[in-house]
């Protein structure tokens, strides 16, 4: 049987760890080529040998999505290395907390650069290449559909306290889609957004004796939630657990197959029934 993404070039940003992991090792298992992006090299070429070692294709961009050069460094990856581009998943992520009068101007910046600006600045760096794209195929009497996934969360739709920042940024990146799915039409590009509830990830991880942190950008953030809320999402949510970063890359991978083709500007929730 023929793999859905035979062919297709992915570009994962955030891609080294989690469910931006899952994300690329699922589409590369469907015959994607994958741009495997990560703030640091090491996790990020270990994706590439995982590919790597199921007989797909993968090339590692590591670096913060934030930098400057970043966008046109990524898409000119995949370009150089494939000639084209099929798939964009915004999925970088992290989050710095605070209620909002200790939330510091660094914090509320930091967030809305890598959950809002950043996936602007990618698909305004793809936007020449795409265009340039669909008018050779166009002129060779061919359609191509590509697909952009952007990542929201229900901290964007419902607010959640001491996430200002994130909410603000993830309820950006939503209008942010629908906006795009209507410039993009035109190009037959469909841009849709996964909004994520609960995913176990080192960022949901149960708060212990000892704090659990991630080092970003020389920042050492506090990450985890306390046992408490974990153990409520057996009470709040239908299903009745947190999901995993492999359920969190199927509703991506959704909306990058061919049967998602007629699908533009929705936000889908996966979050359990929650």
């Amino acid at each position: 049987m023929a793999r859905k993404l035979e062919g297709k070039v992915a570009l994962v940003t955030g891609a080294g760890r989690g469910i931006g992991r899952a994300i690329a090792l699922k589409l590369a298992s469907e015959g994607a080529r994958v741009v495997v992006n990560d703030l640091d090299t090491e996790p990020a070429d270990a994706v590439v040998a995982e590919i790597t070692a199921m007989g797909g294709e993968a090339l590692s961009v590591p670096g913060s999505v934030t930098a400057d050069d970043f966008p046109d460094r990524f898409i000119d990856a995949a370009l150089d290395r494939w000639g084209d581009i099929h798939i964009i998943v915004n999925n970088a992520d992290y989050t710095w907390d605070s209620v909002i009068q200790k939330m510091t101007d660094e914090q509320w910046d930091a967030i809305l650069d890598v959950h809002l600006r950043a996936p602007f600045r990618i698909l305004r760096a793809a936007a020449e290449p795409i265009r340039r794209l669909v008018n050779e195929e166009s002129a060779r009497g061919e359609r191509v559909v590509r697909k952009v996934v952007n990542i929201a969360s229900g901290s964007g739709t419902n607010g959640n306290a001491g996430q200002a920042n994130y909410s603000s940024a993830k309820a950006g990146i939503t209008g942010l889609t629908k906006t795009l799915s209507k410039e993009w039409g035109r190009y037959n590009v469909t841009v849709n957004c996964v909004s994520f509830g609960v995913i176990q990830t080192r960022l949901t991880q149960p708060l212990g004796e000892e704090q659990a942190t991630i080092d970003v950008e020389g920042r050492t953030l506090n990450v985890g939630l306390q046992p408490a809320r974990l153990a409520a999402i057996d009470k709040t949510v239908p299903l009745g657990r947190a999901g995993t970063a492999e359920e969190a890359a199927g509703s991506v991978y959704l909306f990058c197959i061919p049967e998602s083709d007629y699908v533009s500007g929705q936000v889908v929730r996966c979050g359990g029934g929650s």
